[in-house]
C-alpha cells in the first residue's frame, strides 16, 4: 500500500490551490509535529547571536527594497534622474513604470524606518480604476511574504500553554499572542519591571548596547498577553524556570489566505460592515471557558483583519474611504496610535498600512470638511497612468494574456505582430495632455525618451511642471485616460469578434473599432469621450506608418530594410560633413555599435530626395535638419551606440517613400501592383510579399492580407 504525506511545507508551496478552511485545519494538525519551537532562553540566545532579529515593520521593508549591491540604480523617466529598485522589476509578472510613485513610497518606508513622522501615517495611492493601485501593492504583500519566508528573516512570536495550571481558563489550554507580538517584547515585560527584564538580559551576556538598544525599543505587552503573563508571575512566584514552562516561541505562520502578516480589507457594503470585521470582537465562546469576565482574552481580535498583520506586518485597506464613517475613525485611531483599543483595553500593533482609493471617492471625502483629521494622517500619493508607449508594451503583454489564444473551437488564435504597438499607442495618447508648445506625437516620442525634431526634454518637463501645479489632480500629466481594464475590454472585444474567430487571427487594423466601442461604453465624461476619438484618429495615423515599414520590409524581402535605408541616409549625412570622403565619394567610418570598419558611398541625389520628402524646401532647412541629425549622432553613438533613428517617423516615412519611388515607381504603384494582379508580374509580387511576410515578419496568412489590403486603401493617411 502506497502511503501519502503532509508536512508544512508542501502546505506553503500550494497555498494557492487550498481553501483557506482546509489549510486552517491542516496547519492545526500539523502544528504540534512540524512547528519549531524554542523556549524564551533559547530565543534570545539566537538574536543575541544575530541570528534572529527585532525590527520593525518599516525597517524589515526598508532592508528588503534596499539591501544587496545592485537594489537600486538610477533611470531617466521624462528628462529627469530618479531611481528604480530591483525588488519591483524581478518576479515574472513584476511592475512596469511607476517610478515616481515607488520612489514616494521608498522615501515614506525610509524615513519611517528611521523613526521620521511617516512611522505615524497610512501611504495611500490615489488615482483612476485601472492604473495598477492594488497591482503595486499586492505585488509589493507577496514580495513581502517570500522575503520573510527566508530563514534570517523568520518572524517569531510565543504562545502561552500549560493554561489549565491556572484554573480560570477552562478548556483552553494554550493561547496565542493575539497580535503576533515579538519576543523580545515579552522578555522587556516578563517581570512587570523594565530594569528587571534588563538585568535578566544581562545573564543572558547580552552586551550593554546591545541592552541600551533594546530598551530604547521598549513596547508594552498587548492587554491580554500582559493579563496572562501577569497569572503567570504570580502562580510561579516570580521563578525565571517555571514562567518559561508557560512558554513557547513559535514561528508566526506565513500565509495569504488566512490574512497573517500580510492582509488585504475592501470596502464594503455600509450597511453590513462594521468595526469588528478591522478589530474584532467579544467572544462568546471564549466567555463560556473564562471564569475571570475581567480578562482581555475574552476579545477575539482575530476576528478582525489588523490584529492578524500586528506583528510585523501589512495591512491593505482597498478604497479606504468608500468605508462609513466609523470604519474611518477606528483607522484614524489605528494609524495615529498604532494600536488596536476596544472597551478600554489595548493592543499596540506594528504595522505598515497602505491604501488605495479611486479620485471621486477621494473628492467627495475631502469635501467633508470633519473628515479632514483622517486625510492630514496620510501620505497621498497621486498614481498616473503609463505614457511611455514603449513601457506600454508589457503592460499590453499582460493583457493579451501569457498564455496561447485560441478560437472557441480550440484552434491557435494569431496575433498581429503590430496587435501591441496598435493597442499601447492608442492608450498612451490618450493619457496625453493637450499642449499649445508640443504636439501629443512629440510628448509621445519625449515621453519615452524619444527625439522629438528640434524639440527637447526641456519642453516636457516645464509641461509637466505647469500641469503639477494643477489643484484639479486629474488634470496633472497623465491623470486621465484609457486604463488597463479598459484595455483589456477592448483585447476581450477584438478576441470574440467573428473576424478574429473565422480567421483565426486577431487583426491590428480592427483594433481601433472595438477601443472606439469601449469609449462610447465606458466613458461618461462627454469632452473626455471627445478627446480620446481624436487620439484614435492619431493612432491610426502611426499604425498607417507600421504598416508603410512592413511592406517595405517585405517588398525588400528583408526585416530590418528600412532600417538599413535610414542608416544609410545619416550615415550620408555624417559623410558631407566630413573631410575624408575619396575621390570615388566612399567614406569609410566605424560603426559604433559593431566597433567594425564600414564604408558607404555617398549619394547626394538620394539625400536631397529624402529631405524632400520631409519637406524641406531650401538649403538653409535641409541643413538645419542636418545639424540635428549630427548632433543626435554625436551624442547617441555614445550613450546609445545601438540607436536607429527609427523613431523619427518623418524620416522614415521619407525614406520608405523615396525608395519605392526608385524601384516601383513610387508606393501608389506598388499599391496598384497589389490592388490589380490581373498580370503575371503583378501576381508574383503580391506573392512574394505574402509569403516574406508570412515567413519573415511574423504575419500569418490572414493578417498578412488583410494588412497588404489596408495597406491598398487611402485609409488613415496623414
Amino acid at each position: 500500500m502506497q502511503s501519502f504525506f503532509i508536512n508544512r511545507s508542501s502546505i506553503d508551496v500550494y497555498e494557492n490551490c487550498i481553501p483557506s478552511r482546509t489549510r486552517l485545519i491542516l496547519t492545526k494538525l500539523l502544528l504540534p509535529m512540524t512547528t519549531i519551537k524554542y523556549t524564551l532562553d533559547d530565543y534570545l540566545k539566537h538574536l543575541k547571536a544575530g541570528e534572529h532579529r527585532y525590527e520593525n515593520v518599516y525597517e524589515s521593508v526598508c532592508r528588503m527594497i534596499l539591501d544587496g549591491a545592485d537594489a537600486v540604480s538610477k533611470v531617466n523617466v521624462n528628462g529627469k534622474t530618479t531611481y528604480d529598485y530591483r525588488l519591483f522589476r524581478e518576479n515574472g509578472k513584476a511592475l512596469v513604470g511607476l517610478y515616481s510613485e515607488i520612489n514616494s513610497f521608498v522615501s515614506f518606508i525610509k524615513d519611517a524606518a528611521e523613526g521620521g513622522s511617516s512611522s505615524e501615517m497610512a501611504f495611500v495611492l490615489v488615482g483612476e480604476p485601472g492604473n495598477g493601485k492594488t497591482f503595486f501593492v499586492e505585488y509589493l504583500c507577496r514580495a513581502y511574504r517570500d522575503f520573510l519566508r527566508m530563514k534570517e528573516n523568520k518572524k517569531y512570536t510565543f504562545r502561552f500553554t500549560n493554561l489549565n495550571q491556572i484554573g480560570s481558563y477552562g478548556k483552553i489550554k494554550e493561547i496565542e499572542s493575539q497580535t503576533f507580538e515579538d519576543p523580545v517584547i515579552l522578555a522587556l515585560n516578563l517581570f512587570g519591571d523594565l530594569d528587571k527584564s534588563l538585568a535578566y538580559l544581562k545573564k543572558l551576556r547580552f552586551t550593554k548596547t546591545q541592552i541600551a538598544t533594546l530598551a530604547a525599543r521598549y513596547k508594552p505587552l498587548g492587554a491580554c498577553s500582559d493579563y496572562i503573563i501577569s497569572e503567570i508571575r504570580d502562580l510561579c512566584g516570580g521563578n525565571l524556570l517555571k514562567m518559561q514552562t508557560f512558554l513557547n516561541i513559535v514561528p508566526v505562520p506565513m500565509s495569504e489566505t488566512l490574512g497573517t502578516v500580510t492582509g488585504k480589507y475592501s470596502a464594503r457594503d455600509k450597511i453590513t460592515s462594521s468595526a469588528r470585521d478591522l478589530i474584532g470582537e467579544e467572544s462568546v465562546q471564549r466567555l463560556l471557558h473564562i471564569a475571570d469576565t475581567n480578562n482581555p482574552y475574552r476579545i477575539d481580535l482575530r476576528v478582525g483583519a489588523l490584529a492578524r498583520v500586528g506583528g510585523g506586518g501589512i495591512h491593505f485597506s482597498d478604497e479606504l474611504f468608500k468605508n462609513k464613517k466609523d470604519l474611518i475613525q477606528v483607522y484614524l485611531g489605528v494609524i495615529q496610535n498604532r494600536e488596536i483599543e476596544m472597551d478600554g483595553y489595548k493592543w499596540p500593533i506594528d504595522s505598515l498600512i497602505v491604501a488605495t482609493s479611486n479620485n471621486e471617492e477621494f473628492n467627495r471625502f475631502l469635501n467633508e470638511k470633519e473628515e479632514a483629521p483622517i486625510v492630514d494622517r496620510c501620505r497621498v500619493c497621486y498614481i498616473g497612468h503609463n505614457t511611455d508607449y514603449k513601457l506600454q508594451s508589457k503592460l499590453t503583454r499582460y493583457a493579451l494574456g501569457s498564455s496561447g489564444k485560441t478560437t472557441i473551437f480550440g484552434e491557435k488564435l494569431h496575433l498581429d505582430p503590430n496587435l501591441n504597438f496598435s493597442l499601447s499607442n492608442a492608450v498612451v495618447l490618450s493619457r496625453i495632455p493637450k499642449s499649445d508648445k508640443l504636439t501629443p506625437l512629440e510628448i509621445r516620442k519625449l515621453s519615452a525618451g524619444e527625439i522629438a525634431g528640434d524639440k527637447s526634454i526641456k519642453a516636457l518637463i516645464e509641461l509637466i511642471d505647469d500641469l503639477q501645479r494643477e489643484p484639479d489632480v486629474t488634470k496633472r500629466f497623465g491623470q486621465r485616460g484609457i486604463g488597463h481594464r479598459n484595455l483589456g475590454r477592448a483585447v476581450q472585444l477584438l478576441a470574440e469578434d467573428s473576424d478574429s474567430q473565422e480567421g483565426r487571427c486577431m487583426f491590428a487594423g480592427n483594433v481601433f473599432k472595438c477601443l472606439e466601442q469601449v469609449i462610447l461604453d465606458y466613458v461618461t465624461d462627454s469632452t473626455l469621450r471627445r478627446k480620446y476619438l481624436d487620439d484614435l484618429k492619431i493612432a491610426k495615423s502611426l499604425y498607417r506608418e507600421s504598416v508603410s515599414t512592413s511592406m517595405f520590409n517585405a517588398y525588400m524581402d528583408e526585416p530590418m530594410a528600412i532600417k538599413k535605408e535610414v542608416m544609410n541616409y545619416v550615415n550620408m549625412v555624417i559623410a558631407i560633413d566630413s573631410h575624408e570622403i575619396g575621390p570615388d565619394q566612399m567614406w569609410r567610418y566605424m560603426d559604433p555599435a559593431t566597433k567594425k570598419m564600414k564604408a558607404i558611398k555617398i549619394d547626394e541625389t538620394y539625400i536631397k530626395s529624402v529631405e524632400d520628402r520631409m519637406g524641406l524646401k531650401n538649403q538653409e532647412q535641409k541643413e538645419s535638419f542636418r545639424t540635428m541629425i549630427r548632433r543626435i549622432y554625436g551624442r547617441k553613438a555614445h550613450t546609445d551606440p545601438t540607436y536607429d533613428f527609427m523613431d523619427n517617423n518623418d524620416l522614415v516615412k521619407a525614406v520608405t517613400d523615396v525608395r519605392l519611388q526608385s524601384d516601383v515607381a513610387g508606393a501608389a504603384s506598388l499599391v496598384g501592383a497589389l490592388a490589380n494582379r490581373t498580370n503575371d508580374e503583378n501576381e508574383t509580387l503580391y506573392n512574394k510579399i505574402l509569403l516574406t511576410m508570412t515567413d519573415k515578419l511574423d504575419y500569418c496568412p490572414t493578417c498578412a492580407q488583410k494588412t497588404i489590403d489596408y495597406f491598398c486603401t487611402r485609409q488613415d493617411e496623414t
